[in-house]
């Protein structure tokens, strides 16, 4: 047995290389169950990013069901989410080259069942009885705002399409009654977020198939509605946030039921379509996921007597993509702290788990795995915050005595999301070289109730600032982090949070910037629809409260930035355009701070192919070291950094 080596922090040599993060692993989303079969998406970095539709036939046999030079995405609201369905057999899809709806029919290539034009569609399931799909469309053909609506779409593409439900701004989950009577729907108006106030609405379906007299249920403002599921008794389940926590409710026979009341929440910001929590496995019960005080389970919930049996698992994160369940099984993508996520199958009457597709088929020695800690720490307003702390751990290598590691903090987008401790190679790259990370779950994030959520309104830029700069602090005071050598990164609104704690505050010493936000006017003046109220309720009113944005927007107090950042930036982000990396990159650049600035073409909000995602890693890796001045255990290709 060898003894290990002694050698400074963030020197270590590690087998989890950038090359390992981004090509031994997938992504795997969106579950659908059809008959014995179950369908799946896999994200493939090594194929530039493709996402295919997989299956796993009875026998056990797994295999590709969307061709090459087909991406299973859509782009409405950006984000996209659920992008196909299937029923019998036959599966239907969004393309993301034309974002033209396909129907591929078993052993047969894909044919279009929408026109050429500018219309993308999302959250649809088949309308067996009508012959028809029911789905989600953004038309941006017009000018002004794209145009969100539910409609019908005939399932040989041959009728005209028809609105069903128009007016709102948004729409998503419209779910059809197993008899086919009844259609339910979200909707959601500005400045709302789906988060802050989604209504859940039903109807009955007329003769003509159009919907009838139609009833909010729930939702509103301080109540939002999330994933209406039809139960094969014609109740509807849904989440609801009526207690300042989302938990689950019966609708039937007209009146709303709360099923199992408590302090834990069962929904999901309602970022990506197809979101999940809970699958309705018969009249009577559920299986939901929910998350108490930042740890994720999963259970089996009673809905006669709102009885909720917790299921041993060796699973901490459930994700977004929910679970699904029929005839006493339960399919889901399950995480944990030591092991990378999973497709697997849970047999409710034996509990045998079956894995159905591994993330990652590499397997990684547990003696170069940081397992985290929950961290709870003061913050302002005499509150606390959240996160999970990942210690340097190497079997190879110990650091000299006495020496903290330096520490990197982790800003989560969003900002209405949260973090959790499923296993993440990313932040394995950097324990198993000796730098320590704090996953901060800051005033704002989701999984601690509306309150908790809410602690960011109106103060984006201030509460999340000063809880990534407590965590760290925390840390230091712990002896677990060195003061002199610490660092923040963050993407998208997580990169915002990054550069106004480097500006606005003195406790980082270097912070890299994935497509993240400089200045808060030009986002809420140029992004997409989706978001483009968000910061009424973040910021304030714009343009009134113009005073605001500039206030908190880093590119306007360049001034007061005087350490390192390394930009890295998607050319064709519709979300947080290019302008804003390079804006702040050319101001760095002429102040003479160190800087870097790395832009990828045909990358857009987040990195999908495997040569961007190795790169972008080892490029923050190898900025960190010439900053903080530590020698890298092996050679990384070098970046251009100016002013250094």
């Amino acid at each position: 047995m060898t003894h290990p080596q002694i050698a400074p922090y963030g020197s270590w040599r590690s087998p989890i290389t950038a090359a390992l993060v981004a090509t031994s692993g997938i992504s795997l989303g969106t579950i659908a169950l059809d008959g014995d079969n179950i369908y799946w998406l896999e994200g493939r970095p090594a194929e530039g990013g493709r996402v295919v539709v997989v299956r796993r036939t009875a026998d056990g046999a797994i295999a590709d069901v969307t061709p090459q030079g087909f991406n299973v995405r859509t782009r409405v609201h950006e984000y996209g989410g659920a992008p196909y369905t299937v029923d019998q057999g036959m599966v239907y899809f969004s393309n993301f080259a034309d974002q033209r709806l396909y129907c591929q029919r078993p052993g047969a290539a894909p044919e279009p069942i929408t026109p050429e034009t500018l219309w993308r569609y999302a959250d649809f399931e088949v309308d067996r009885r009508r012959n028809r799909l029911i789905g989600v469309r953004e038309d941006h053909s017009g000018s002004g705002e794209a145009v969100n609506t539910i409609v019908a779409i005939s399932l040989d593409g041959a009728a005209e399409q028809r609105v069903l439900v128009s007016g709102a701004d948004f729409y998503a989950n419209p779910r059809l009654s197993p008899d086919g009577q009844w259609l339910a729907w979200l909707s959601w108006n500005h400045p709302n977020m789906p988060w802050d106030a989604a209504e859940l609405w039903v109807a009955p379906v007329r003769e003509d198939g159009m919907p009838g007299a139609a009833e909010r249920i729930a939702g509103g403002p301080d109540d939002a509605a999330f994933q209406p599921a039809w139960g094969p008794d014609g109740a509807l389940f849904f989440v609801a946030e009526r207690t300042g926590w989302w938990n689950l409710y019966r609708w039937h026979n007209g009146v709303v039921h709360a099923l199992c009341p408590m302090e834990a929440e069962c929904g999901l910001p309602l970022w990506v379509f197809g979101a999940r929590t809970y699958a309705v496995e018969s009249a009577d019960r559920l299986v939901c996921t929910y998350i108490e005080r930042g740890e994720h389970k999963m259970a089996l919930l009673d809905a006669r007597n709102g009885n909720l049996t917790p299921l041993d698992l060796p699973f901490s994160d459930f994700g977004f993509t929910g679970p699904r369940a029929t005839g006493g099984r339960v399919v889901f993508v399950g995480a944990s702290p030591a092991a990378p996520a999973a497709l697997v199958m849970l047999d409710l009457a034996s509990g045998a788990l079956t894995t159905v597709r591994r993330s990652m088929e590499m397997q990684i020695d547990p003696g170069f795995i940081s397992t985290p800690q929950v961290i709870e720490f003061p913050t302002e307003g005499g509150v606390t915050a959240f996160g999970f702390y990942y210690p340097p751990r190497n079997r190879d290598f110990l650091a000299p005595e006495g020496e903290k590691p330096p520490l990197l903090v982790l800003s989560h987008g969003g900002p209405t999301g949260a973090t959790s401790a499923s296993f993440d190679p990313g932040i394995q790259f950097w324990t198993s070289r000796g730098i320590a990370v704090m996953d901060v779950n800051y005033g704002g994030s989701t999984g601690f109730g509306r309150a908790y959520r809410q602690r960011l309104d109106g103060r984006w830029g201030i509460v999340d600032v000063d809880d990534c700069c407590n965590a760290a602090m925390y840390l230091v005071a712990q002896g677990l982090a060195d003061p002199e050598r610490q660092i923040i990164a963050g993407g998208s609104a997580g990169g915002y949070t990054t550069l106004a704690a480097l500006t606005f505050r003195h406790v980082f010493k270097v912070g890299a910037s994935f497509y993240g936000v400089s200045d808060l006017e030009a986002l809420a003046r140029d992004t997409h629809k989706f978001e483009s109220r968000y910061l009424d309720r973040l910021v304030g009113p714009y343009p009134e409260r113009v005073d605001i944005y500039h206030a908190r927007s880093p590119i306007y107090h360049i001034e007061r930035l005087n350490c390192p950042v390394i930009f890295l930036q998607g050319l064709e982000d519709k979300v947080v355009p290019p302008d804003q990396s390079e804006r702040m990159a050319a101001a760095l650049r002429t102040k003479g701070i160190p800087v870097a600035y790395l832009a990828f073409e045909g990358e857009q909000h987040g990195f999908r192919k495997a040569e961007t995602i190795i790169r972008a890693l080892e490029a923050e890796l190898y900025f960190y070291a010439r900053i903080l001045g530590f020698e890298l255990a092996d050679p990384v290709a070098p970046i251009v950094i100016d002013n250094l």
